[in-house]
């Protein structure tokens, strides 16, 4: 049987610890400088697409119709966010140039990392499986391995500015992990849909809270609500509060009292005592 390569980084590759030391670096002059660029699947955060759709000065939803593959396939439990590479021999992305990342500031998670990754036994019997980091090898011989400066795990981390990533994309993980679905319960596509406007589609969000009764339904600070109208990070933990609530039950929201009382009457439960 053929090992699949989550099954041979698991079993195969080292694991490197914070203080793990190994040798890195990337510029123009290597002969193999881009080609990493190109011919992968890159998963994008909520995180990752808020930065991405911001340094391009782009609404969430032109971003995501111009730069992502569609997000929703009959086996996911939840929308998958790829990055639509380009239609080219070397179908690569779309802000590489010969110079680089165009978007290199704000590059997602997954680049950041490079030339780490991250692989995790998590699975659904066992959910607080080993994470751990890993040197990624690809089919071309990364030159860029061989020469530079000698990093710890660590180092690389805080020069990249991976740990904002990490903290950011945090609440993600937790909700990705949720029993409910770790348990193999998928959410349908209406919840599924709602997952990928709350976190994908920001502005669209922003414009459901703001244009329908939403405010008016919920118990929500004056602080809050002004924060979330103009800052996408506030708008984004506002989000994963809201699916907390809507999708698990979970109490991160209240509602309103007359709110409350109006849907007891709609169901026939203001005459219970």
């Amino acid at each position: 049987m053929v090992k699949s390569w989550k099954e041979t980084i698991l079993k195969e590759y080292p694991r490197l610890s914070p203080g793990s030391k190994f040798r890195f670096s990337c510029r123009k002059e290597l002969s193999c400088f881009t080609q990493c660029c190109g011919d992968v699947n890159i998963f994008l955060s909520p995180y990752d697409v808020l930065r991405m759709k911001r340094a391009l000065k782009l609404s969430s939803g032109k971003f995501l119709e111009k730069y992502t593959l569609p997000p929703f396939l009959a086996d996911q439990k939840l929308p998958m966010v790829l990055l639509k590479m380009k239609d080219d021999a070397r179908k690569s992305c779309p802000f590489v140039t010969p110079e680089g990342c165009s978007i290199y500031e704000d590059r997602p998670w997954s680049c950041r990392m490079y030339p780490l990754g991250m692989a995790s036994s998590k699975t659904a019997q066992r959910a607080d499986g080993e994470e751990f980091c890993f040197i990624v090898e690809e089919e071309f011989s990364c030159l860029g391995l061989k020469e530079g400066q000698e990093w710890t795990v660590e180092e690389w981390w805080k020069d990249q500015g991976i740990d904002i990533y990490n903290q950011k994309n945090e609440p993600y993980k937790e909700l990705t992990l949720h029993k409910l679905l770790v348990e193999g319960k998928g959410l349908g596509p209406a919840k599924s849909q709602m997952l990928y406007l709350t976190l994908y589609d920001l502005d669209r969000f922003r414009k459901l809270i703001f244009e329908s009764s939403f405010l008016s339904r919920f118990e929500i600070e004056d602080e809050v609500i002004k924060k979330i109208k103009k800052d996408d990070e506030a708008l984004l933990d506002f989000g994963f509060d809201w699916l907390r609530f809507s999708l698990f039950a979970e109490n991160t929201f209240k509602i309103k009292g007359e709110v409350a009382e109006e849907k007891k009457k709609e169901l026939g439960l203001d005459s219970i005592e």
